[in-house]
């Protein structure tokens, strides 16, 4: 009896001490956000244009002053298809985050019964004499079997799912950075296009009326033919340009029909109003580069995918060491031979059980588990380093969209006095070709330098517009308008709660990455 107890006693120490040091033990590297090239201030910070002082750009297509453009953010936040696709891959993260975790609690329970005919063969070994052949058995069991936790391969798991996790909603809010971007840049397209075409349809205007000029003095002999066939040659030219302009005002259009989770139509409601191209103010904030670490969502992702591909380097170094299960089950069994029958099988006597801890060890894996941690570590090595290279092209994109915002302010000035000039040189040449002062190749010369110059203006006051979207989507901001707010909208969560239950995945998130959030494991049961 005693050592029967001294065995009990062992069978229940062991799991309690192998429970005890799976606390406490954890093969592989820990995650330390890696150093990146970062330069100490943007190249255009002395231009007094440039602000240095931080702003986070919560909604910074206000800076715009236009309605309709914030109206078409909000609907493109609530309606786009792309950024309902990156939702959905968060509640995805963080259905698999529930699985890592389930793998601390013991990864098999099973609960089996069953109803067994048996028959033996009369001619088996040490079957006696009118024995009875056949049986039924029935039993009922309950099995478990659980992995100990002992060189931390699960809770690496589960850091490795949990930065997943971080990284899927640092994508979203990526998502949306370039959405918003892509919403602002499309209108203002929209708007530039339009601004084109007024300016075209005007300079026809003008060449008609040289048109009736030319062609009256031609009737009045005063003049030959060449002016009027001049003449007609520059206006067709800019009627040519016209469709032209029209067929991408149209792709613009659509464009944003895309990017608004609608089919391609005019949009004469959504659009419905003013003309102009946004006009935003000259200066801007745009903060230090090291903002861009905290603000930009590419960057959180690179990191957190680097933490996750860190964690499962200690998953696989795990297996190089001998893993401890406990396995068991406890039920009942019963059966019909002798004075035994199947009524007795919950009794307590018809108990059945087994406690069996056990180890396990490849020690002869031929190198496999070596390899595969090495396979691992360079696949962190290389997203370290694509890590590093999200945050250089992430200042490139800044200091980028920052020289062409500020250099096409000053090239618009420049364009704005020459279409003034360009007006007054066609009007005296109109004036002088009247009077009989000059021929009318003056005339054409200087139509056709009004068109050049007011185009040229209007289309770099939509560049100014655009490079001013892209330093602001470059700096990383707008994603900010997502917090607190659900991932998907409530037809998608409504539908899939319909086909699975989801429990308390699709409830809105409360957590939003920061500076200082790191992967962490979360443990925690998952939600069934």
């Amino acid at each position: 009896m005693p050592r029967k107890k001294n065995c009990l006693g062992l069978c229940l120490i062991l799991p309690l001490l192998a429970c005890l040091a799976a606390g406490c033990v954890k093969v592989g590297p820990d995650f330390v956000r890696p150093e990146a090239p970062v330069a100490e201030k943007w190249l255009e910070s002395d231009d007094k244009r440039v602000k240095m002082e931080s702003a986070e750009h919560r909604e910074w297509w206000r800076a715009f002053k236009d309605p309709l453009l914030d109206r078409l953010v909000n609907k493109a936040y609530e309606d786009n298809l792309t950024l309902q696709i990156a939702g959905v891959r968060v509640l995805e993260a963080r259905a698999q985050l529930g699985v890592a975790t389930g793998n601390l609690y013991p990864q098999t329970q099973q609960f089996t019964g069953a109803v067994e005919k048996n028959r033996t063969s009369a001619h088996a070994p040490l079957v006696a004499p009118r024995q009875a052949l056949g049986y039924f058995q029935s039993s009922l069991l309950l099995g478990v079997s659980w992995e100990i936790d002992f060189w931390g391969k699960f809770r690496r798991a589960i850091e490795s799912a949990d930065a997943g996790l971080l990284a899927s909603i640092a994508d979203y809010d990526n998502a949306l950075v370039s959405l918003i971007g892509d919403v602002a840049n499309s209108y203002i397209n929209i708007r530039t296009f339009e601004k084109r075409l007024e300016i075209a349809r005007q300079n026809v205007k003008v060449q008609r009326e040289s048109l009736q000029i030319a062609d009256a003095r031609f009737l009045g002999g005063t003049t030959s033919q060449r002016d009027v066939e001049q003449a007609n040659t520059v206006l067709f030219n800019t009627e040519a340009s016209i469709p032209s302009l029209e067929a991408q005002w149209r792709q613009a259009k659509n464009a944003l029909c895309v990017l608004l989770g609608l089919p391609p139509n005019p949009l004469q409601e959504l659009l419905k109003g003013t003309a102009d191209i946004p006009s935003p103010g000259p200066q801007v904030a745009v903060g230090i580069p090291v903002d861009l670490l905290r603000r930009r969502p590419d960057i959180r992702s690179a990191e957190f995918k680097a933490a996750a591909q860190c964690a499962k380097i200690g998953v696989a170094k795990a297996d190089l060491f001998p893993a401890f299960s406990l396995t068991g089950n406890f039920g009942f069994l019963a059966g019909d031979t002798g004075h035994n029958n199947l009524s007795q099988m919950f009794s307590w006597r018809s108990r059945t059980g087994l406690f069996n801890p056990t180890l396990t060890w490849n020690i002869f894996n031929y190198g496999q588990i070596t390899n595969n941690v090495r396979v691992q570590d360079a696949q962190f090595e290389g997203l370290i380093l694509s890590y590093k290279n999200t945050v250089l092209n992430a200042q490139k994109e800044v200091e980028d969209a920052l020289i062409a915002f500020l250099k096409s302010q000053e090239r618009a000035q420049f364009l704005a006095e020459s279409a003034a000039a360009a007006q007054r040189s066609l009007d005296l040449a109109i004036i002088q070709y009247r009077e009989g002062m000059t021929d009318f190749t003056t005339v054409l010369t200087a139509q056709q330098n009004l068109l050049s110059e007011q185009d040229s203006l209007a289309t770099t006051l939509g560049v100014i517009a655009n490079s001013l979207v892209g330093v602001y989507k470059a700096l990383g901001g707008g994603w900010q308008i997502r917090e607190g707010q659900d991932f998907i909208p409530d037809n998608i969560k409504e539908a899939m709660a319909k086909r699975t239950n989801w429990g308390k995945l699709l409830t809105p998130a409360s957590h939003t990455p920061k500076e200082t959030d790191k992967p962490k494991a979360l443990i925690r049961p998952p939600d069934w």
